[in-house]
């Protein structure tokens, strides 16, 4: 008897229509639809499957976007970071689904009108938001978690890989931290040429994310280089840095 009274508490005190923290939705369409490549350190998107499967995307948006304000900051701060992160990829590919298949680049939308990156297109938290509202107010502004420029995907080829599985805020800080070896481990995305450490252009558009950059670029010498020597020449600052231009094609599995 106790148990059972226990058990109906339990329901009374859960608020009604609360967000599943583990987001199995998003989840299961990113199993179901990204393409792994590289062992693991890159990935494209089926976004033909995403639009087959357009119902299933749209039940989770809707799910996000009746998260109150109130709710999401009763949370734990991992799952806030790990909400947002989520709602910053699953709208973007919502946002690739608006003209795919004709559609070669997230910038087919405009980079001055229709920036799609500035463009209020969904609603969270009661109000209108923007991609840029998620990255740089929210993400890097307010909880200055460097390693979210590993985890958010733009749609397109230079980007972070779409991990296949969305972020729980249980699993957080692992899942972070294996998206940041699994970018610098990218050779397409990170390597070292002779004397020259190529890394992503991210490190140029975000460096005070990361500075100095020559000091945290070192900690990850086993992750930037094959060899011994490599490892050494990054982990004692001799190689001299350089960004590698962005590739902004479409992340498409076709």
């Amino acid at each position: 008897m106790i148990r059972a009274w226990f058990f109906v508490g339990m329901l009374f005190c859960s608020p009604a229509g609360a967000l599943d923290q583990s987001h199995a939705q998003w989840s299961a369409l990113l199993k179901k639809h990204v393409q792994v490549l590289e062992g693991g350190k890159a990935s494209r998107v089926r976004y033909a499957g995403m639009a087959a499967d357009k119902p299933a995307l749209e039940r989770y948006l809707g799910e996000l976007s009746a998260v109150k304000q109130a709710e999401f900051e009763g949370w734990t701060r991992e799952q806030r970071v790990a909400f947002l992160i989520n709602a910053y990829n699953a709208f973007m590919v919502q946002k690739v689904l608006t003209r795919y298949p004709d559609i070669k680049s997230i910038w087919d939308f405009g980079k001055i009108f229709g920036n799609p990156f500035k463009d209020e297109f969904f609603q969270l938290l009661g109000s209108k938001r923007s991609l840029d509202w998620i990255e740089h107010e929210n993400l890097r502004k307010v909880y200055r978690e460097p390693r979210v420029h590993f985890a958010l995907n733009c749609a397109s080829i230079g980007c972070p890989m779409l991990r296949e599985e969305a972020y729980r805020g249980a699993d957080l800080e692992q899942q972070l931290s294996e998206q940041r070896l699994r970018f610098l481990s990218d050779r397409s995305r990170n390597r070292l040429r002779g004397d020259r450490l190529e890394v992503s252009k991210i490190f140029d558009w975000y460096g005070e994310d990361f500075k100095p950059l020559e000091i945290y670029l070192a900690r990850f010498d086993f992750a930037l280089a094959d060899d011994r020597a490599g490892r050494e020449m990054i982990s004692k600052n001799r190689a001299k840095i350089s960004f590698l231009d962005y590739d902004w094609a479409l992340n498409d599995a076709k």
